[in-house]
């Protein structure tokens, strides 16, 4: 996630840069044709692109609104996956007698949720964590994180029945793995269900069509300034399009997705640092942007 404002820039006008190129190229030949070799053709009426031009902006904006919710639903969630690591850690420290081992398995929690979100292999961070048994069975799953906690819960009634605990105390624990679930599944949802191809497609197509239509458009007004006027214009709708297709994928590795791996080592520095154990230091950013 982008978190300097100046990198942020930068990382736009990169993007957007390629296709900004090809802009101003064709927007110089139509130029040059209108100008030099009196194209007739390319006198076409403004009224019909600025019509198109409105038209697109109001879609980019509904399509953008809902890409920009996706991103924020998912910062919400793992918010509550955030909230409820540290609940858990501090009731596996108050009421299980400070079980370090499944403190350190929810520690490994939001690393394996990262990459099966992300679609990653998974890293070194789980196997640090988990121990060897507890690791391979985790493995062998298909949902590694759902496993994950499937094991946490029967080590967490491990301890229930051999302490005696009261089963309201084990409700408490346990309503808590089930909220991690229900966050689970509300980002599986998110990262399974792309936006419609009407929200994902269409407007990548009509933006190009606009940028390849305004200088023909323009030229007849703008003469020589074609290029300045035509690729301001062409860029800013670019960088709207490149905006709403970054936000609508909030799990992809990009410099626009959601910074889960310093989420998580967060996670393991609060379950991890009060019993003791030490941990490494928080991620931060680099370039501008946190992982």
């Amino acid at each position: 996630m982008i978190v300097d404002k100046r990198h942020g820039l930068w990382i736009l006008l990169r993007e957007t840069a390629p296709p900004l190129l090809i802009l101003a190229i064709w927007d110089t030949i139509v130029v040059v044709m209108f100008q030099i070799y009196h194209q007739e053709w390319m006198e076409q009426p403004a009224l019909p692109i600025s019509l198109m031009g409105s038209a697109l902006a109001l879609f980019l904006g509904v399509r953008n609104n809902a890409a920009y919710a996706r991103w924020w639903e998912g910062r919400t969630l793992w918010g509550a996956v955030t909230n409820n690591c540290r609940s858990f850690g501090r009731e596996a420290a108050s009421l299980l007698g400070g079980r370090a081992d499944l403190a350190r398995a929810m520690a490994a929690y939001p690393y394996l949720l990262r990459v099966a979100l992300a679609g990653l292999e998974a890293g070194p961070d789980a196997r640090r964590l988990l121990g060897p048994e507890m690791y391979a069975r985790v493995m062998s799953r298909n949902n590694k994180p759902n496993a994950l906690l499937y094991e946490i819960g029967l080590g967490v009634a491990e301890e229930v029945e051999k302490r005696g605990i009261d089963g309201a105390v084990h409700g408490t624990v346990d309503r808590i793995l089930s909220d991690l679930a229900n966050a689970q599944g509300g980002l599986e949802r998110i990262r399974n269900t792309p936006l419609p191809v009407q929200y994902s497609v269409l407007p990548l197509l009509v933006v190009h069509v606009f940028c390849i239509v305004l200088p023909l458009s323009a030229v007849q007004t703008l003469g020589w300034i074609t290029p300045l006027g035509s690729s301001l214009v062409g860029f800013l709708f670019q960088a709207l399009d490149k905006s709403g297709r970054d936000l609508q994928t909030p799990f992809v590795p990009s410099p626009h997705a959601l910074p889960m791996l310093a989420m998580s080592r967060n996670i393991e520095i609060d379950l991890l640092q009060p019993l003791g154990m030490e941990v490494g230091p928080p991620i931060g950013g680099v370039h501008g942007i946190q992982p």
